[in-house]
């Protein structure tokens, strides 16, 4: 049965195992009456003002990462070396700067719109601006609600079991020091991802 996540799902306290569940979740987009769902093959998890890898780290709020202290289920997106769309889902209560970067994607619907967005495309993508782009989202779409919009995540019943679970250091956080380290990236295995 295919539901939309609910806002409880997203304000759960533990970002790293928000981060775990959203892997096998659908990334639904509708812009402009084009349609694209993509299963979520990879994630990272920024765990706010004690994190050094994170915006938010010490509290600093500006007005780039207002929406990481909205409620979870919102959208955070930022640019990144001025060209790639990152796309952050923002969990925990409102005021507690969590956040999941979704950094890969395999598409499932609307191929034809994610060739016109970028080309090559193939169905997986690689790195979480290929991902943003594929689906079609922007830094204009940062602060959006994820329960009831033209992005949301839903459960189509796909597990992902421990065995084709692979777990690590986050990417591109030396900066953070011993957070750098922290086991917070999680990705779906090629071998559960070659049979979808």
């Amino acid at each position: 049965m295919i539901r939309t996540l609910e806002r409880s799902f997203y304000t759960r306290p533990d970002v790293v195992r928000i981060a775990r569940d959203l892997l096998g979740k659908v990334l639904i987009t509708e812009f402009d009456g084009a349609r694209t769902a993509a299963i979520i093959t990879e994630t990272e998890a920024y765990a706010g003002v004690d994190d050094r890898a994170s915006h938010a780290h010490g509290g600093r709020h500006t007005a780039r990462t207002a929406p990481m202290y909205a409620v979870g289920g919102t959208a955070y997106v930022y640019l990144c070396y001025g060209i790639h769309h990152m796309f952050n889902v923002v969990t925990n209560k409102k005021d507690v700067p969590h956040a999941v970067l979704l950094r890969a994607v395999h598409v499932v619907e609307g191929s034809e719109v994610v060739a016109q967005r970028r080309l090559p495309a193939p169905p997986t993508t690689r790195g979480p601006g290929t991902s943003a782009q594929a689906m079609g989202i922007r830094t204009a779409h940062s602060g959006l609600e994820l329960c009831d919009g033209p992005i949301r995540i839903e459960d189509h019943g796909l597990c992902i079991s421990t065995r084709h679970l692979i777990i690590g250091p986050r990417v591109g956080v030396d900066y953070a020091g011993p957070d750098a380290l922290r086991p917070y990236r999680f990705r779906v295995a090629p071998s559960w991802a070659a049979g979808h």
